[in-house]
């Protein structure tokens, strides 16, 4: 199982990110059966988005329409109320704070699927979150 970080889903969803074409070509290789997302990325996709600056911002209902289009190819991975408790204990014992608790999160989905790749365009913070995981935290 391979497992998708929302800064992978921006650059596909940007036709002029300067990470567009690793990543979409990591993305027509992925398979629902073989690739996965946390739930948690739905809301930072829509919410990046939309709030991009102008020339680069898409309408909410545009957005609503890449989700859709990820999850063609991508399981959302949902964590329950004690896995996600359980990943905010483990930030705050690791003295991790602000954005950093969404890797965090991400990364206990990506534990859940047991994945044997993580893709991200943010692997110091991946890697910071979850060093036993480092080998595996990759670009595409």
């Amino acid at each position: 199982m391979i497992f998708l970080d929302t800064s992978v889903l921006i650059a596909i969803a940007q036709v002029n990110h300067i990470h567009r074409a690793p990543s979409r070509k990591l993305w027509e290789q992925c398979t629902i059966l073989e690739a996965s997302i946390s739930t948690h990325a739905l809301a930072e996709v829509y919410g990046a988005l939309t709030a991009m600056p102008p020339g680069m911002r898409i309408s909410p209902r545009d957005a609503v329409a890449a989700i859709d289009t990820f999850l063609l190819r991508l399981a959302p991975v949902a964590l329950s109320a004690e896995e996600y408790i359980e990943t905010l204990r483990g930030a705050s014992d690791r003295g991790h704070s602000g954005g950093m608790i969404y890797d965090a999160l991400h990364l206990a989905s990506a534990r859940k699927v047991n994945a044997e790749r993580i893709y991200t365009w943010n692997l110091k913070h991946f890697r910071a979150v979850a060093p036993d995981f480092a080998d595996r935290i990759m670009t595409p």
